[in-house]
């Protein structure tokens, strides 16, 4: 059996065709080069933005995100008066604003905090043991609230500007509550997501958190924030 092939004729190309051809490739790089130069220009922009420029970008941005953390204490040692590190914590969050979040530690052991948007379950996975307690207005004012709250932080916050250090720019924020644990919060930003925050209590002692593999807006878990008690577990309410 033959196997038949049709034979497509071309018409020889004019040279204005390629002439065209040519012009149209010119267009398209200058295009892609001036996109290019554009997004370049950005750049400082975006970088240089003050700390609060910055924060109030990311949270008109930001409905939810994922990521990385470490955590530190740092407390002052009354006999030598020098600054005393706890042993790192560390883990993985995501959250969903207003007042759903899962920040789950694995190291140097596991509990998870998790908020459905109504209530706050704390499972020590130890002690197989469940502690709840109603966000209620809690939210409102405390450090969580800069992350995981509603848009309206300056209601409950002043927001003020910080002096920059360990290359990030950074917010000073001052619950407006008294009845508050932390004095003072400091949030470090760079390129419009924050690195890390500081939280210092009125006992003097500071947390201190960095964050890693920030992502803004991803898809939320496969189980939502429905928190689902493990089996066994002991469940206190308060």
């Amino acid at each position: 059996m033959k196997h038949m092939h049709n034979v497509v004729q071309t018409k020889p190309s004019s040279p204005n065709s390629a002439l065209s051809f040519s012009t149209m490739q010119s267009l398209n790089t200058r295009k892609v080069i001036t996109i290019f130069a554009v997004a370049l220009a950005l750049l400082p922009a975006i970088a240089g933005a003050s700390a609060l420029e910055q924060f109030k970008s990311f949270v008109s941005s930001t409905q939810s995100a994922k990521g990385e953390f470490t955590q530190r204490l740092v407390t002052t040692d009354g006999g030598t008066n020098k600054p005393k590190v706890s042993t790192q914590s560390a883990g993985t969050f995501i959250f969903a604003r207003p007042g759903k979040f899962i920040w789950t530690y694995t190291k140097p052991y596991e509990q998870v905090l998790q908020a459905d948007g109504d209530k706050l379950y704390i499972y020590d996975k130890d002690l197989n043991q469940v502690t709840t307690k109603k966000l209620g207005n809690a939210l409102g004012s405390s450090p969580a609230a800069i992350l995981f709250g509603s848009n309206d932080l300056e209601k409950n916050f002043t927001l003020k500007e910080g002096k920059p250090k360990d290359g990030l720019e950074w917010l000073e924020v001052t619950p407006k509550a008294k009845d508050t644990t932390f004095d003072k919060i400091g949030v470090g930003l760079r390129n419009g997501l924050p690195e890390a925050m500081e939280l210092r209590d009125s006992f003097g002692q500071t947390s201190m958190l960095s964050f890693k593999n920030f992502v803004k807006n991803p898809a939320p878990p496969s189980g939502g924030f429905k928190f689902v008690v493990p089996k066994g577990a002991d469940v206190f309410d308060n």
